[in-house]
């Protein structure tokens, strides 16, 4: 693997117009495309083989009037002084409810004195606006539309707010992206104290991204990928770009002050930190495809399209990273030992090390002990989909969700919609009628429709008004009763529970039923493939071991921050609640590759030095005194941008950047940086065998580059530049 691409990496500096030309006619050709293609839909949170979609299903083929899977709005109205029935406010209301049915792609818009939408103190009503199209079909003009009118519509003695899967969602901008890179160039240009070195791995990780969120906008429309979609992938495609060519141009200056030619130096950094790049890549290339395992489309193509972009970002890395180290020559020098006045004195690194295999069960309990107590509120956890009460106050979303739970309680804000089918005359609205008759009266239900048949009379619907807000447990728990068969005993009827709110509890239910599975798969690949990577099983083992340490200590994070609203204020949380479904799931998956990141940089580079003939101890601290430094600076780098998407205004985008940088910064400084020394440190030379009968059966990788260093002997300076001082020659020049 590593002569491989040590000869990848040399074709790449000699060619390095060549393939700087190739990068650049990809990136325009990609614009062009995205230039032509369609916005991204919205997100649809469909979930084939759930109950809620089979009711949908059914309202769809039975009740087509309704567009169970058409976008809707609502609009409510607030009056400020004296109440709604006041024949002023009255007449605006119907003025705006007319407006509204203007839109072609309205289906229809209900009158709130003819529905009685209308709360008991007149103060609030709402009208629903049902439309042709799905919300991901939904024009701009149609959004904008029901904006406006809204816009009109309000006035001091009249407040007006919409709700639902119409309203346009406002857009956060590049903000995010932005603090992200301002962080990591600040943290680039330090460690490598150069604008230009730092320079390099912020401009391939924005073209990286750049590139791969073109190929996804070209893709949307066919692939139906939402607009989170893309943001997912920014936030992985530029942690991981960053980090990448940072690993491959920091060991290329290390090659260059060891002598080695400008050639010679981006063949071998490519060589080693390459391997090391190409096989962390693909853990988290297996970890983020694995997310189609729980069978929901949108994780699917929020994990596939953030694949993507890594795998973008690895390709850049050992193909892009060396041509533009030969464009640059040698205004790129080699890595300068830092300076210190008196005697010299190992870096902070080797300190750390040293440290650490000195006291390793001390280290190693204080660790364990640390991580355990952040994890305990992961215990706690629990789950459901961002609704217009997660949005900040700001919105007229939230708005319109707290006028209506005001003015009618919080459970008309997810209602439940209960689909009775039966066979025979008249057997659906019997039994709907039972069925009602049975949901009337309990303490969890607020109200109870009317039953509505179908035209061919073997279906009815009715909506069920839960007592308590769409994301409380015990909302969950009323669908769960409204699913047992008591309800439907003795009419013959079959009872599917749908809704917006049945929905989020079958998501929640469908991703936890995954999780197993999916870390198995994930973990389990991974294994295999580190057995190969480090020749050990202890080491793949204690990577496995530890990154469950830190996706529970960053899931307790989360549990804390957004569901109990600790320190809320700070991360933005303006209303503690479920934590987002899919963030167990995806935390579980891109924290695991990006584990094993950290784990491949680092310890790689300890076991270079171990079959270099160090001891066990010694390569621990071989591999700080080299790795220390960059893979803090790449934790540095990575947890800035997540962090950095707490400035959005999407729940989900907010709870992932949160949950990733929390369970990276433990990932990378607990676990990696005090765990994993303190471990390797217990286990000696145990930590670097592998049973004979499986020696025999894993390819030899050679991740650490082992065969790099005969076959370079005899080559160094004859094909580039020569050693750094010797006469630039024809390379050295861009």
């Amino acid at each position: 693997m590593a002569t491989f691409l040590c000869r990848l990496g040399r074709f790449s500096f000699r060619r390095r117009r060549l393939v700087a030309l190739l990068w650049v006619v990809l990136l325009v050709g990609a614009g062009v495309l995205a230039g032509r293609a369609p916005a991204a839909p919205p997100n649809d949170f469909s979930m084939p083989g759930t109950e809620a979609q089979q009711a949908y299903d059914l309202l769809e083929r039975d009740f087509p009037e309704l567009k169970a899977d058409g976008a809707t709005a609502r609009v409510v109205f607030r009056a400020e002084d004296g109440k709604v029935t006041d024949p002023q406010t009255r007449r605006a209301i119907g003025e705006t409810v007319r407006a509204l049915g203007d839109d072609p792609q309205v289906a229809r818009v209900t009158d709130p004195f003819t529905t009685r939408s209308v709360s008991k103190d007149g103060s609030t009503a709402y009208a629903q606006v049902s439309y042709e199209v799905s919300a991901s079909k939904l024009e701009d003009g149609s959004r904008t539309a029901l904006r406006d009118t809204v816009e009109r519509a309000a006035s001091p003695e009249l407040s007006v707010e919409a709700g639902g899967n119409a309203v346009e969602a406002k857009t956060a901008g590049h903000s995010s992206e932005a603090v992200g890179l301002a962080v990591a160039a600040v943290v680039l240009v330090l460690t490598f104290g150069s604008l230009l070195a730092a320079g390099l791995p912020l401009l391939t990780a924005v073209l990286g991204v750049g590139f791969g969120a073109l190929v996804i906008r070209v893709l949307a429309e066919p692939l139906g990928l939402g607009s989170t979609t893309t943001s997912l992938a920014v936030m992985i495609g530029l942690a991981v770009g960053i980090d990448y060519a940072l690993f491959v141009v920091s060991r290329y200056r290390a090659e260059l002050a060891r002598g080695r030619g400008r050639e010679e130096a981006t063949g071998h950094a490519v060589g080693t930190a390459g391997s090391a790049v190409a096989f962390a890549g693909l853990t988290v290339v297996i970890a983020l495809a694995g997310l189609s395992v729980a069978g929901i489309p949108l994780l699917t193509q929020m994990g596939l399209a953030a694949a993507g972009t890594v795998v973008i970002a690895v390709l850049i890395a050992i193909t892009l990273i060396p041509a533009l180290l030969g464009l640059c020559g040698r205004r790129i020098g080699p890595a300068r030992p830092r300076r210190r006045k008196g005697r010299q004195r190992p870096g902070t690194g080797v300190r750390w090390a040293r440290f650490v295999t000195r006291r390793p069960v001390a280290v190693l309990l204080g660790g364990v002990v640390l991580l355990g107590v952040v994890a305990l509120p992961a215990a706690s956890l629990e789950t459901g989909l961002p609704g217009d009460d997660s949005k900040p106050v700001s919105t007229t979303q939230r708005r319109a969700y707290d006028l209506i739970a005001e003015g009618f309680g919080p459970g008309f804000n997810g209602p439940l919609t209960v689909v009775v089918q039966a066979d025979g005359d008249g057997g659906a609205e019997r039994a709907a009628k039972s069925v009602a008759g049975r949901i009337t009266g309990r303490e969890d239900v607020t109200a109870v429709g009317q039953p509505r048949l179908s035209g061919s009379g073997d279906t009815a619907v009715l909506s069920v008004v839960p007592a308590t807000s769409p994301s409380s447990t015990q909302t969950a728990d009323l669908v769960h009763a409204l699913r047992e068969p008591a309800l439907a005993r003795d009419t013959g009827a079959r009872v599917l529970v749908t809704g917006t709110t049945a929905m989020n509890v079958d998501v929640s239910q469908k991703l936890s039923d995954a999780l197993i599975p999916y870390l198995a798969l994930v973990v389990g690949l991974a294994f295999v493939l580190l057995i190969a990577v480090f020749r050990s099983l202890l080491v793949p083992l204690k990577a496995a071991l530890g990154f469950l340490l830190s996706v529970l200590a960053g899931l307790g994070a989360v549990v804390a921050v957004f569901q109990w609203g600790w320190l809320g204020s700070v991360f933005g949380v303006t209303e503690p609640g479920p934590v987002v479904s899919i963030m167990p799931i995806f935390m579980v998956g891109v924290v695991f590759g990006l584990a094993m990141d950290y784990e491949v940089f680092l310890v790689t580079r300890m076991r270079e030095a171990y079959v270099h003939g160090q001891s066990p101890k010694e390569c621990v601290v071989s591999g700080f005194e080299h790795s220390a430094r960059v893979v803090t600076a790449a934790a540095v780098i990575m947890v800035s941008v997540f962090a950095a998407f707490l400035g959005s205004e999407e729940q989900i985008l907010k709870t992932i950047g949160f949950g990733l940088a929390a369970a990276v910064f433990f990932d990378a400084f607990v676990v990696r940086m005090t765990l994993v020394p303190a471990v390797l440190a217990l286990l000696g030379r145990r930590a670097w065998s592998l049973p004979r009968r499986l020696d025999r059966l894993v390819p030899d990788l050679d991740v650490e580059g082992q065969r790099l260093e005969g076959s370079h002997r005899g080559t160094a300076g004859a094909s580039d530049a020569g050693p750094v001082g010797a006469p630039a020659g024809h390379v050295s020049g861009t």
